[in-house]
């Protein structure tokens, strides 16, 4: 299989972009804009000042998802294209031409994982050959908003069919509908998952920004392998409605990005109260209007961090771990040293024996009617608010007296196992106490090990999101520690 050159993609990006200005602007120079690791930022500079429009950019995008995706290192990321993206992009350079620009996301290309229902001529199916040709009646409540937004809906992402809750040895990121997506960094690694082909999408630069799903480290863990920013906001802050569900305690869907500052702007764009969602009637008055107002690269000045213990058995995990509490150290956070949650390890089986029961009531529309087992999962429930909760992760930051914790996002990428399954990046993550809580989580770039992503993670207390937001934006800016991939096919480890 022919692999084209990092420098090819450059090229064939650029010349996507490069000429597109808006019709009755002055003509300007022509300056070339390469999609990889481009920022919202910039390009809602170029679009401003006509050198580039969404139609370009929009069409750069699918060129590149031919390029990569169908070709060349065939990433299977997207399931399939928007085939209406351009005719939007139209009309949002439309708009931007009498004057009306939405937001920051107008004109920017964004996919959704294919969980998430969008009333278009694209399927939403899981994954999964089961639903093949399911067309949503309407659109998922964030995917309204983001059309409000201005945002062009680019494609479906690959995940782990039916968001891997359908095997102990499903192998992450393979669907019936998509196959096995892979890796960026190294292509027989696992791209982890579920959110597998919107991580993927971010990291190769095959869109601006994408939406994905967690219920247990689905957002955090692929985040973490594929080496961007991804946040798992608080349950409650972003709508769930018309989003194909495992379990209403844990689900929620949240921004996946190349940096902090795209994944606020997406994340403030995704957050609000929903009558569809009645979870969301929680973060009324927890809304933040700009999330992007947080970020502060003296975030960590004065901000007092709880570490986790180390692992023991993870010293590629450790180390990274290490030398990110160096960096808050160096940024003047208070470091606690480390800040245990005393229920670790206590969980048992109750987050799974909750997150079976909510599958078969939130995929039926069957709790009304459910049988006296109904106290086994209330009895299952309780327990987990109280271990990750009560005793958990609030009586830690009260203990410690705490703005945030810190802890590892998760191991580097295994070996993609389509007998075995598996592939969630080695272990050794913090997804489980803020998922099963409900509570909000951010992963950030932090390091490489034989040129395999690692990421650390933040967490806290419920709508703690604007505390996150500096914290994580000031780790980044501290150690700029994302670099794009280069479709490696396998590690020359000898």
């Amino acid at each position: 299989m022919a692999t084209l050159s990092r420098r090819e993609f450059a090229e064939l990006a650029s010349l996507a972009v490069a000429g597109s200005m808006l019709p009755g602007l002055p003509s300007r120079p022509q300056q070339a804009i390469t999609l990889e690791e481009t920022t919202i930022a910039q390009l809602q500079d170029g679009m401003k000042a006509g050198r580039l429009t969404a139609r370009g950019v929009t069409q750069a995008y699918l060129d590149r998802i031919a390029a990569l995706d169908r070709q060349g290192p065939t990433l299977r990321a997207v399931l399939e294209t928007n085939p209406d993206a351009l005719t939007i992009a139209d009309a949002l350079d439309g708009e931007r031409r009498r004057g009306k620009v939405r937001g920051p996301l107008h004109g920017i290309p964004v996919i959704v994982k294919d969980n998430i229902d969008t009333h278009d001529k694209m399927q939403t199916t899981a994954g999964s050959l089961a639903l093949e040709g399911n067309v949503a009646v309407r659109d998922a409540s964030i995917v309204e908003r983001l059309r409000a937004a201005g945002a062009v809906i680019l494609a479906k992402a690959n995940l782990s069919e039916w968001a891997n809750f359908r095997s102990s040895r499903s192998s992450s990121g393979w669907s019936g509908r998509g196959r096995q997506c892979r890796n960026p960094y190294v292509l027989d690694r696992t791209p982890s998952g579920s959110s597998s082909g919107s991580a993927v999408s971010v990291s190769a630069n095959l869109c601006a920004v994408a939406v994905g799903t967690e219920t247990d480290g689905s957002i955090i863990s692929p985040a973490n392998t594929c080496g961007i920013v991804g946040i798992k906001p608080t349950v409650g802050l972003v709508s769930r409605a018309g989003i194909i569900p495992i379990a209403h305690s844990q689900d929620t869907a949240g921004p996946m990005a190349r940096t902090v500052a795209d994944a606020a702007a997406l994340l403030t764009a995704l957050a609000g109260v929903d009558p569809r969602d009645p979870a969301t009637a929680d973060a009324q008055g927890h809304v933040a209007k700009d999330y992007t107002a947080f970020l502060d690269a003296s975030g960590l000045k004065g901000a007092r961090i709880g570490v986790l213990a180390r692992t023991g058995n993870n010293p590629i995990v450790d180390t990274v771990l290490e030398q990110a509490i160096a960096v808050l150290k160096a940024q003047g956070a208070d470091v606690v040293d480390p800040a245990p949650i005393d229920t670790s390890g206590q969980l048992g089986t109750n987050e799974r024996d909750v997150l079976q029961y909510e599958f078969k009531t939130d995929l039926n529309a069957y709790l009304a009617t459910m049988p006296a087992t109904v106290k086994a999962y209330l009895d299952a429930r309780a327990k987990c608010i109280e271990l990750t909760r009560t005793k958990g992760i609030d009586a830690t930051m009260d203990k410690y007296k705490l703005d945030a914790m810190l802890g590892p996002s998760g191991g580097i990428a295994s070996l993609v196992d389509l007998a075995g399954g598996g592939g969630g990046g080695g272990g050794a993550g913090s997804s489980q106490f803020p998922a099963v809580s409900g509570y909000p989580h951010i992963t950030v770039p932090a390091g490489f090990h034989f040129g395999l992503p690692l990421g650390v993670s933040f967490y806290g207390r419920a709508w703690s999101e604007p505390v996150l937001l500096r914290v994580a934006y000031a780790f980044e800016q501290a150690t700029k520690a994302r670099r794009a991939p280069g479709f490696t096919p396998t590690l020359a480890l000898s």
